[in-house]
């Protein structure tokens, strides 16, 4: 059996090409992307379809989706799955969605839900999975002690990805107000993102001129201004508020270590030690520090990111902001800890700090439920099932 992986370069493709293998499956890569983000997309087409005459494969993946592959693969009559792991994607409202040869697994219900009035039989809510072996071998291996912290983030603080926040400058009083305030009011709103409802056409057709290019994202047939501005623009915006604020707020009161390629210059008392590679570097942080935090971008509005299950596979000790899907799937207080507010996590990490045996009872169950549950191969059988049961 053959199957054709396309390739842009998602931390999940590594992990995602392994389980395929072990399943017995022969892997077609293409990566032109990988090395170049600019890659003509001419040129992704010509050559994504010589490999599909010249290979007899069963299907084509990708992380996240992509249209041009659906209609080569409607062309071809090859099946396109596709596991959507970001939030917002906007090219899931493309009318190549509808087509017949896709099978979406997306891993926010909510998000799911929105597009599957697209493709209601052939969009299906998939959470994402984590591979155990290679990590827990490679974190016995390594000299860790420049990794031990009391309490760390990974990630970023999304202050490079909120364009929002050049353009506000320059609104209109009332405008730039009318927006900060409801930035303030989903900031610390945990469990429903109210901002898909208070955000109607008319108001951001006022908007609109103040907000550069933003008729340049706007195309794909099904994509609404609407949810352009409160998934793509507002998320982003609350996204950067909230952990400015979450980490200024935590560094005045604990000794918080991050690693990430954003601007921390407004948080006074981290320690900010750079960008962390994915596969060397990311696992000793989680294994090791004390306390990880997990702080979900509000664009995915019930979905748990993958974060989560980065913390849990290396056996780390997770503090995260409630989701819903977090509440359903996971046993909270046994596996991993969530909070609502911030005193409500400045509490659990005062206290967890000071109750080891609790923080190690805690990792070593979340890592059990993983096992148990949600790895890679449990999830791409499940996917792999979905896709060809009919």
């Amino acid at each position: 059996m053959k199957m054709l992986f396309y390739r842009y370069g998602s931390i999940c493709e590594k992990d995602i090409m392994r389980t395929f293998e072990e399943f017995g499956i022969e892997i077609i890569v293409y990566d032109k992307e990988v090395i170049d983000k600019n890659y003509p997309i001419e040129r992704a087409v010509t050559e994504v379809a010589e490999l599909l005459e010249e290979n007899k494969v069963l299907f084509v993946f990708s992380i996240n989706f992509f249209p041009f592959l659906s209609e080569m693969t409607r062309i071809f009559n090859i099946r396109y799955l596709t596991w959507v792991v970001d939030s917002p994607v906007l090219e899931l409202y493309s009318k190549t969605v509808a087509n017949d040869n896709n099978r979406i697994f997306i891993f926010d219900r909510t998000l799911a839900m929105e597009i599957s009035k697209y493709n209601s039989s052939r969009v299906f809510h998939l959470p994402l999975g984590a591979r155990l072996e290679e990590r827990n071998k490679m974190l016995n291996t390594e000299d860790v002690s420049k990794y031990k912290h009391n309490v760390s983030f990974v990630g970023s603080l999304y202050t490079e990805k909120n364009p929002l926040a050049s353009y506000l400058k320059n609104m209109p009083e009332f405008y730039r107000g009318y927006l900060e305030g409801l930035i303030d009011c989903q900031e610390w709103c945990y469990g429903a993102y109210f901002l898909d409802e208070v955000v109607d056409e008319s108001f951001v057709k006022k908007i609109k001129p103040f907000v550069r290019n933003f008729e340049d994202i706007n195309s794909y047939e099904n994509l609404s201004d609407k949810v352009i501005f409160s998934q793509y623009y507002l998320g982003a915006a609350v996204t950067a508020k909230e952990r400015i604020d979450t980490f200024r707020h935590l560094s005045d009161n604990f000794e918080i270590d991050i690693y990430t390629y954003s601007d921390t210059s407004e948080i006074k008392n981290i320690h900010n030690h750079g960008n962390a590679k994915t596969e060397t570097e990311m696992p000793f942080i989680f294994r090791n520090s004390r306390i990880n935090i997990n702080t979900t971008s509000k664009s995915i509005r019930t979905g748990v990111s993958l974060r989560v299950y980065d913390v849990l596979s290396c056996k780390g000790f997770l503090i995260s902001n409630y989701q819903q899907e977090i509440a359903e799937m996971f046993e909270v207080g046994k596996c991993l800890e969530t909070y609502s507010t911030l005193d409500e996590l400045d509490e659990k990490i005062e206290y967890f700090l000071s109750h080891e045996k609790e923080r190690r009872d805690i990792s070593e169950a979340g890592y059990e439920f993983l096992e148990k549950n949600y790895t890679m191969k449990k999830q791409l059988t499940r996917m792999l099932e979905m896709a060809f049961d009919n």
